[in-house]
């Protein structure tokens, strides 16, 4: 079991949850401060004006709310805020907000009755996904209507995907025997008042970033392997006297994975002995490629900024960020806009930059591999068939190149994209849940990108016979990846292999 409440969530916490099936546990005496904060508000709301409770909401604030309409506000927030469209979001993703959501109740700020928490919990355990649609949300007032999907499901009133089909809530709640929400004070404003949404998507973003760049590392041994380059380019020597955090942990990186290689060179061993003194034009390139010398150099930034956002994704999770704060500790309601997803938003841009950098990186290493010219060591697009018949990987790289254009485009800032929304009551908003999902799918993209040049690098070492001198490490990730893409001469459809070696690398370590 997961417990939520009582301590901040980490990394860990969502991988066990969203990769590993663990259930989710709720603290109790946090719950019993959840209990604490409604009883509070609701002896607090009794002679004071309140945003949300007896007022009207956003630009209607202006208007009083009488008592025995307050309870409806809340049902008619929910309903008329599920108003998004477009594709759903991806299920892990909803999971993800869902678990960001309920560690933002459990710090007991939100004044909401406890049976919210524990309905959320349940629908955790139990593997029911609301569906939420991607489009909707400027991250100002929170992810409004995506989280606004999730309140429809609590209140039993939307759509739910459940063991492999979508259903009606009533269906759900009947089959498992749960009970939907009640509204008691302001539970609709506190569910859908929030980053949530956006910090759940980053989360889990965060963490499959760190697996593509595991995974690109991999492809880059390899690919030095391939070329039989020199070492020196990932030796500390080379790299301590740059001092970026990333671009070391990169070399140490690289050394652990080619540790045993009999396919690297020492360019002591060739250039530095007097070999090669009687040549003008030397048979053999002096420095490689930036795509394969630069690796510490350009994978390192990736790894800085993948660190910084989960840092800064995370103090998101575990802060409070409803309006208003209910902050019985203190016997007060403080007003203002905890829910402005700004952190998230800039992080989301930043990682999805470094990521369309990695998979540019990618591109242009299938890009040696594909053109003999640059390689000459290797048949054109690594075709193991009869040159001119067959074909071998050459269709395969108008796929890569496709879509790592797509994250070139993709890669433009959403941050910065604030429009006035809201009757300009939002007049300066995040676009923070916009830049997380465009992040994921920049994420996603490059798992494509990645697995094309992994089945390319597979070609190459059969072709050239190399597999038996590889490290111990990357010989691993080659054979385990040749049981899912067979060495090929004849062509063949290759989108089914492509989709297998990504779903592979998505779901297991570069490092078995």
């Amino acid at each position: 079991m997961v417990t939520i409440g009582g301590r901040q969530l980490i990394s860990a916490d969502f991988y066990k949850i969203l990769f590993g099936g663990e259930k989710i546990d709720l603290d109790e005496n946090a719950l019993k401060e959840v209990n604490k904060s409604y009883s509070f508000l609701k002896s607090f709301a009794k002679d004071k004006i309140l945003y949300g409770i007896n007022t009207g909401l956003g630009p209607m604030a202006q208007y009083k709310i009488e008592k025995e309409e307050q309870v409806q506000l809340q049902y008619n927030l929910i309903r008329s805020h599920a108003s998004g469209s477009g594709k759903n979001i991806p299920n892990m993703a909803v999971r993800a907000l869902m678990i960001a959501r309920l560690n933002n109740f459990m710090q007991a700020y939100s004044g909401i009755h406890p049976e919210i928490p524990i309905l959320l919990k349940d629908f955790i355990n139990h593997g029911i996904i609301p569906i939420i649609p991607e489009h909707g949300g400027v991250g100002a007032s929170g992810d409004l209507v995506q989280l606004a999907h999730l309140a429809l499901c609590l209140i039993g009133e939307g759509e739910m995907f459940y063991k492999n089909y979508t259903h009606q809530c009533a269906r759900v709640f009947e089959e498992t025997g749960l009970t939907p929400a009640k509204v008691y004070i302001r539970e609709g404003l506190a569910l859908t008042n929030g980053t949530s949404c956006m910090s759940g998507i980053g989360i889990l973003s965060v963490i499959k970033a760190r697996k593509l760049l595991d995974w690109a590392l991999m492809a880059s041994a390899i690919i030095n392997e391939v070329v039989e380059s020199y070492d020196d380019h990932f030796s500390y020597e080379l790299n301590r006297v740059k001092l970026h955090k990333g671009q070391n942990e990169i070399t140490d990186r690289l050394q652990k994975i080619l540790a045993g290689s009999r396919l690297v060179q020492k360019r002591a061993d060739h250039l530095y002995n007097g070999n090669g003194k009687e040549e003008h034009v030397f048979s053999r390139k002096i420095q490689e490629y930036y795509s394969l010398r630069c690796i510490t150099q350009i994978l390192g930034p990736v790894l800085d900024t993948i660190d910084y956002a989960e840092k800064v994704i995370l103090n998101e999770i575990n802060s409070v960020n409803d309006n208003p704060v209910i902050d019985y500790r203190n016997d007060s309601v403080n007003h203002g806009g905890n829910f402005h997803g700004d952190y998230v938003s800039l992080e989301m841009d930043k990682i999805k930059i470094a990521i369309t950098k990695l998979s540019m990186l990618s591109e242009r290493q299938i890009n040696f591999l594909m053109n003999e010219k640059l390689n000459n060591k290797l048949p054109p697009f690594v075709n193991l068939g009869t040159l001119g018949l067959n074909l071998g990987m050459q269709g395969v790289q108008f796929t890569a190149t496709s879509t790592v254009a797509e994250n070139q485009m993709l890669s433009n800032s959403m941050y910065v994209h604030s429009i006035p929304t809201n009757n300009d009551n939002q007049d300066i908003v995040s676009m923070g849940t916009n830049a997380a999902l465009m992040a994921m799918k920049v994420i996603d993209n490059s798992f494509e990108v990645l697995a094309i040049e992994l089945i390319s690098l597979l070609q190459a070492v059969d072709f050239l016979g190399y597999a038996e001198k590889m490290s111990p490490i990357t010989n691993t990730a080659y054979s385990t990846l040749r049981k899912i893409v067979p060495v090929f001469k004849e062509d063949s459809p290759k989108y089914k292999d492509i989709r297998r070696v990504s779903n592979y690398i998505q779901a297991n370590d570069s490092l078995q």
